[in-house]
């Protein structure tokens, strides 16, 4: 039988247009402009673990492939360098990642961007968003390295692959020892720390070798950490932040570095966004942004446990 009928209720599909309300609502009190920009683009993003969805549009010369977004980002840091100030957006984000209870290749991102805020002052304004949301919670902040050292016993910001591999393997059942340093940090991360977490919390100041996207600074301690944040609820990952990367010749190189990596691993290359790289030479002020999963969002709000649950129509119903 055709499965014609949405997986989301009618209490599931008002809530979700309240919660976008109430978001919308958020932002306009702090005057924070709501933006749109394209969901198409001719570059994407190269981090080893997005899975880029492309097309080709037959009406345009070029035989180049245009790239459904993975979220804005790039498009918004965009609008920053031409001034625009604080900025956030609602839109639809393409992750071709398989199916899972969590997600869904084509979802709802909310992203915000706030010229002058450090990371903490933006998780201040994370946890504002979820008191707004979900209610007032008391949500703990833990850092990446208090907590790996707590499960492996080892700092993450210090520590040799080998030390990292020896204490993964004695710990949790791998089948290949052909892993990267990000590979066993990923590995822990699931498997050992996820599922002990408190109900909320942010997790901060990751390992370098995990900044994505996030300037690279130094603790009291002297280690090199990422500026960049999470916020887990209920054993999902709700929000990803960073203190943004705005150095145009540091971006470069991580893309570059990317695309070989990829090579490496057999990944095809995905095209490096040169409107961003124009964007940073211009100059983009100091910013912190963060990504929140809107379908997450309203699975905590609802008691879900399938993000079919949470959508009109989820990749299985179209």
């Amino acid at each position: 039988m055709v499965n014609w009928q949405p997986g989301a209720s009618l209490a599931t599909l008002k809530k979700r247009a309240d919660l976008l309300a109430t978001i919308r609502i958020f932002f306009a009190e702090r005057n924070i402009l709501e933006v749109d920009t394209p969901l198409l683009s001719g570059a994407s993003a190269t981090d080893l673990h997005l899975v880029s969805l492309s097309t080709n549009i037959s009406c345009i010369s070029s035989s180049k492939p245009y790239y459904l977004q993975t979220s804005p980002e790039f498009a918004m840091k965009r609008l920053l360098a031409d001034g625009v100030g604080p900025i956030f957006q609602v839109c639809k984000a393409f992750r071709g990642d398989f199916p899972t209870s969590y997600h869904n290749p084509e979802f709802t991102i909310l992203e915000w961007y706030r010229p002058g805020f450090t990371m903490t002052r933006l998780m201040d304004e994370v946890g504002e968003l979820i008191d707004a949301t979900v209610g007032s919670l008391h949500i703990p902040r833990i850092s990446y390295c208090e907590v790996f050292k707590d499960k492996l016993g080892l700092n993450p910001h210090d520590c040799s692959l080998e030390e990292l591999a020896e204490v993964a393997h004695s710990k949790i059942e791998i089948n290949t020892v052909d892993l990267s340093f990000s590979d066993y940090l990923d590995l822990a991360m699931t498997t050992l720390i996820e599922p002990d977490l408190p109900e909320y919390c942010f997790l901060f100041d990751y390992p370098k070798s995990q900044a994505s996207l996030a300037k690279i600074e130094k603790d009291v301690e002297g280690n090199e950490i990422a500026k960049r944040f999470e916020l887990y609820c209920r054993g999902m990952e709700i929000a990803n932040g960073y203190l943004e990367l705005t150095d145009p010749v540091e971006q470069r190189n991580r893309l570059e570095a990317d695309n070989r990596s990829r090579l490496d691993m057999g990944l095809p290359e995905v095209p490096i966004d040169e409107n961003l790289i124009a964007a940073l030479n211009t100059g983009i002020p100091k910013s912190s942004g963060v990504a929140l999963g809107i379908d997450r969002l309203l699975m905590v709000l609802t008691n879900l446990k399938e993000i079919d649950k949470a959508l009109a129509f989820s990749i299985k119903r179209v």
